[in-house]
């Protein structure tokens, strides 16, 4: 009996949902010829809870809780983008010290997402370590946020007009603390990581991306910057304070998955000089809008009482967002994350429509590893950095 020199037939194989390198539930429906990738097709939708409708029967207020479960990596962002909307609707100011908290918190939930997208990256291609060092200083951020929040990962901290609670005795000595500690750690990454061959084997030229093809696909954050295209949300919009503090926007040319490991690690270094200038600069003053509680219509309304003042985390009246549109968008740690609200003159928005950056960037996951091998398909997803939480919404 003789064997035929070539197999013609090919073998399909589905990676998920439940795939240990898969960052939540996504199913791949991978065609193989031996190891080299001829098709991939992600099937998306098995995380869908339908965010955005249950945003058009909520108050802004009562909504915040449930945004946090969108990126649950990112909790900070997703908490800004729910307020900003509204706030840019409605004009509403902010105060200089609410603003200056908000970037705190924010680059702060930066590093701690950058930080879990390091870990299981390394895990994937097979490096343990690193998964280990990044819950120590993770933890770190987290007992930051508890001391500041009440809560360590979803943390209803933003309100419409500032937030929620002013920032504890003690606590800005303890971010300056981890501040000097956490460079130190990345450093530890560079060295344990950075130079390391096999880790430069699995990533150098793997997963390449043009910038003509990165506009073109929409993509944003680690995945556009990777490919040369200096483009940085907090750079080009000025939201909240970003403008009165000294950083880079991190780049790379080469457009590969080692180039977007490199603008994570950049970024992580530029978001602690950025808690480190916002902390000394920090004002004084209040750290919400008081007017923004007060209702409209009512005049002696129980949020005008003295006893107000004296609530721990305070809650916000409603107010009617009146009837126009408008997009939003913040610099979130996986890239441009928008809202496009519409008014109506009711409490509720009547339309609220999400711009999720895993969703729009995961879209060019099939074009990247055909003619791969097998075993660079979690390389280049890992270097994409998906939660499926704001995939499916």
């Amino acid at each position: 009996m003789s064997l035929p020199l070539t197999r013609k037939d090919l073998m399909i194989v589905n990676m998920g949902p439940h795939h240990p390198s898969m960052h939540g539930v996504l199913r791949l429906i991978v065609t193989l010829d031996g190891e080299d990738v001829i098709d991939c097709e992600p099937i998306l939708g098995y995380l869908h809870r339908g965010m955005e409708k249950i945003a058009e029967n909520r108050t802004i207020i009562q909504y915040l809780p449930y945004v946090t479960r969108w990126d649950y990596l990112a909790t900070m962002f997703t908490e800004a983008i729910t307020v900003n909307a509204p706030e840019f609707l409605e004009n509403i100011q902010i105060p200089q010290r609410a603003s200056y908290i908000r970037v705190i918190m924010l680059e702060l939930s930066r590093i701690a997402s950058h930080l879990l997208w390091l870990g299981p990256f390394m895990a994937d291609l097979g490096a343990q370590t690193p998964f280990f060092y990044i819950f120590r200083e993770r933890e770190l951020i987290y007992d930051l946020f508890e001391a500041a929040t009440g809560m360590r990962m979803m943390h209803n901290y933003f309100r419409i007009g500032g937030v929620a609670a002013d920032l504890p005795y003690g606590w800005i000595d303890k971010c300056l603390d981890f501040c000097d500690y956490f460079l130190r750690g990345v450093i530890e990454y560079q060295q344990l990581i950075t130079q390391n061959p096999i880790f430069l084997e699995r990533v150098e030229g793997v997963g390449f991306i043009s910038g003509e093809e990165a506009v073109n696909w929409g993509l944003s954050g680690p995945m556009l910057r990777a490919s040369g295209i200096q483009w940085d949300l907090r750079k080009v919009d000025l939201y909240e304070s970003y403008n009165q503090f000294d950083w880079k926007v991190q780049w790379q040319k080469e457009g590969d998955s080692l180039a977007r490991y490199l603008v994570r690690i950049g970024e992580m270094r530029e978001s602690i000089k950025i808690i480190q200038q916002a902390v000394e600069k920090i004002p004084g003053g209040p750290y919400e809008n008081l007017e923004v509680r007060r209702f409209k219509k009512a005049k002696n309304s129980e949020w005008n009482d003295f006893e107000y003042r004296f609530l721990g985390k305070k809650p916000s009246p409603n107010f009617e967002l009146s009837k126009q549109e408008l997009y939003v968008r913040v610099e979130a740690p996986k890239g441009e994350l928008g809202i496009y609200l519409v008014g109506d003159d009711s409490l509720f928005p009547w339309r609220w429509k999400i711009r999720p950056p895993g969703f729009i960037n995961l879209q060019i996951l099939p074009q990247l590893v055909k003619k791969m091998k097998l075993a660079d398909i979690m390389t280049i997803l890992g270097s994409i950095d998906i939660i499926m939480g704001e995939v499916d919404r």
